[in-house]
């Protein structure tokens, strides 16, 4: 039986309900602390490596305080690699810890660690994509990760459906148009649909990624 777009949706928001920042423990507001969370996580995500592993490894960076550039810039080298190594994140786990160190200082020494400066000095929600990318480790993919994320409270980013959530669309029948998918949910929805987009996308199998 052929679903129409409508019921296509609600059975993705059914099946994949959170968003990846949510799975890590992130309680994303427009706040300086979350918005770094979501920086780190994106950075993670963006290695050649499953998404469990990078969110199971942001898990462990923030239980172990490192909540905020403050506490990764105060935070012992070696704190930080056992944080990831826990994770399972330990092949990457060297040069992400200089990564997320040299990351903290750039938002610390030129925004005063606030992301939300960052948002307010930039031209619209490219300049915000370019920007983002003078984070080590944040290139054009997690650039967009970030954004997937952040659009549910800087609503200047939305509707942002990369490359990456289109094709999850697209296996599913749903348009090929970021406006077109956004009008399918509410804003607060978006984050999830552009999440639950990319976890098809990202589905193995010929089976039904829906169930």
């Amino acid at each position: 039986m052929t679903r129409t777009h409508a019921e296509t949706v609600a059975a993705l928001l059914a099946r994949h309900d959170r968003t990846y920042g949510q799975e890590a423990g992130i309680a994303l507001e427009d706040s300086p602390a979350p918005l770094y969370q979501l920086l780190v996580l994106a950075n993670l995500l963006s290695a050649r490596i499953g998404a469990g592993v990078a969110v199971a490894s942001a898990r462990e960076l923030f239980a172990a305080g490192c909540r905020t550039p403050e506490a990764v810039r105060a935070a012992p080298r070696r704190k930080l690699i056992a944080a990831l190594g826990r994770g399972g994140y330990a092949r990457y786990d060297e040069r992400t810890t200089t990564m997320l160190r040299d990351g903290a200082d750039l938002l610390l020494d030129t925004w005063s660690g606030d992301l939300r400066r960052l948002r307010e000095a930039c031209d619209g929600p490219k300049d915000i994509l370019k920007r983002l990318q003078e984070f080590p480790g944040i290139g054009p993919t997690g650039a967009a990760i970030f954004a997937r994320e952040a659009q549910g409270v800087w609503p200047v980013l939305a509707p942002h459906l990369d490359r990456k959530a289109l094709d999850g669309a697209r296996r599913l029948g749903l348009p090929q148009d970021a406006s077109a998918l956004a009008d399918l949910v509410t804003p607060e929805q978006l984050p999830v649909l552009a999440s639950g987009l990319v976890r098809v996308a990202l589905h193995r199998g010929a089976d039904d990624p829906l169930g």
